[in-house]
């Protein structure tokens, strides 16, 4: 019977003899291991940015954009031709799948408080839009629908507005001018922080749409709207969702079936989505690329192995001598292997760590150590020692117990 306990302080003891060799056996594997925890926490870490970037455009998102105009025989592309109307966007929210919709019509302008001035994006829009986008609001109170009848001149600002124009101010109630106009700031929006694409979008003013096409930036048509919002029920709904507004938009425009769309539909959850699930896909490449560094080191444990199996070939021969069987030269080397691996799993995965948080500090890097990741890495590295510990060992165990006793 196989005395787990005798044999594995005969391969400490033996690891402990060659301190130094020990060391530089187990390097490949720290490297490895530290490598797949510091590569799949910056991986995750870019993926949960993603997503969090994602959460903050909204759920369940559909945009319908105005058609494309053609002169000359060239098509000029989307949004073009305005051909979206606020009658439409309220003919929209009667879709069984939709649940909130919000016309937008938006436009530049330079932003003025005391002697203090900001451009920024301002949306003309209805109350709905902070539903459609998930927005809260931080301080304040949004606009109403009785403003948007009335064209009221009052605003929601975004946090980046209040750090450009305000400072350390309260901007509830204070007076802004947008266009030179005078606007009342009832409410100050929930910080979001970058869009997908990098956009900063606390850096907008939302106004009642009616307001914006009045007052602020005009119309070539009354009730004209540059977006359409449109938020589903839940994601189920998005399939059916696009099909509903296609169809009535096509029944509003009075268009035949030979004729186009004069509009476009995107589904900006669908199209995130992707992005996300990019995002693991490079997740998972970064770590699989990482893992080479941990086959490269359990073959380094392997040649390490078959040079000590060479030089303790009269020690293996007085095992044998004194009654050591087949299966207790084997599981000594495989334990040596398999020790050299674990310990260095545990250094790589304290390195990984540690290497991470100086990138997230150093770089600007988000990263994220998923505790699932390096359980994996100390488990895969203690297979490595296994895998490329076994052939040493069973090489050490075919000796001959005569041959091995006259080896010097």
């Amino acid at each position: 019977m196989i005395d787990l306990a005798w044999t594995t302080r005969i391969a400490l003891r033996a690891l402990r003899v060659n301190k130094m060799r020990s060391a530089l056996t187990m390097l490949g594997i720290i490297i490895g291991v530290g490598a797949v925890v510091a590569m799949l926490a910056i991986g995750t870490g870019a993926s949960k940015q993603i997503s969090a970037q994602i959460a903050s455009m909204g759920s369940n998102l559909i945009m319908v954009l105005p058609g494309s105009s053609t002169s000359g025989g060239v098509r000029m592309g989307g949004g073009t031709q305005m051909t979206l109307t606020f009658d439409d966007a309220r003919a929209i929210e009667g879709c069984p799948s939709v649940s909130d919709v919000a016309p937008v019509h938006n436009g530049t302008a330079q932003i003025v408080y005391g002697n203090v001035n900001w451009s920024t994006q301002v949306q003309g829009t209805t109350p709905a839009m902070l539903n459609v986008r998930d927005w809260p609001i931080s301080a304040g109170r949004s606009f109403t629908e009785d403003d948007v009848r009335s064209a009221t001149k009052v605003a929601l600002i975004g946090q980046t507005i209040v750090d450009n124009l305000f400072g350390a101010i309260d901007p509830v109630d204070q007076i802004i001018r947008i266009k030179k106009i005078p606007f009342r700031v009832v409410g100050v929006l929930h910080a979001k922080g970058q869009s997908p694409g990098g956009l900063d979008q606390d850096d907008t003013i939302l106004v009642p749409i009616t307001t914006a096409q009045k007052k602020l930036f005009g119309t070539s048509f009354p009730g004209m709207v540059r977006i359409i919002m449109v938020k589903a029920r839940d994601a189920n709904a998005l399939e059916t969702a696009e099909p509903e507004i296609r169809g009535l938009l096509r029944q509003r425009h009075r268009l035949t079936l030979r004729q186009e769309d004069d509009f476009t539909i995107r589904n900006l959850t669908q199209m995130m989505q992707v992005t996300e699930q990019s995002s693991r896909v490079m997740t998972l490449l970064l770590g699989a690329i990482a893992s080479v560094s941990l086959v490269v080191g359990g073959i380094g444990i392997m040649n390490i192995m078959l040079v000590s199996v060479t030089e303790r070939t009269r020690e293996i021969g007085i095992r044998m001598a004194i009654g050591a069987k087949t299966w207790d030269i084997r599981l000594q080397f495989i334990l040596e292997a398999t020790i050299l691996s674990l310990a260095g799993g545990i250094i790589g995965i304290i390195l990984g760590v540690a290497g991470s948080l100086v990138l997230s500090l150093a770089a600007g890097w988000t990263t994220s150590v998923s505790p699932l990741a390096a359980t994996l890495a100390f488990v895969f590295s203690g297979f490595v020692g296994v895998f490329f510990g076994f052939y040493p060992a069973y090489k050490a165990s075919l000796l001959n117990p005569i041959d091995a006793l006259r080896y010097e």
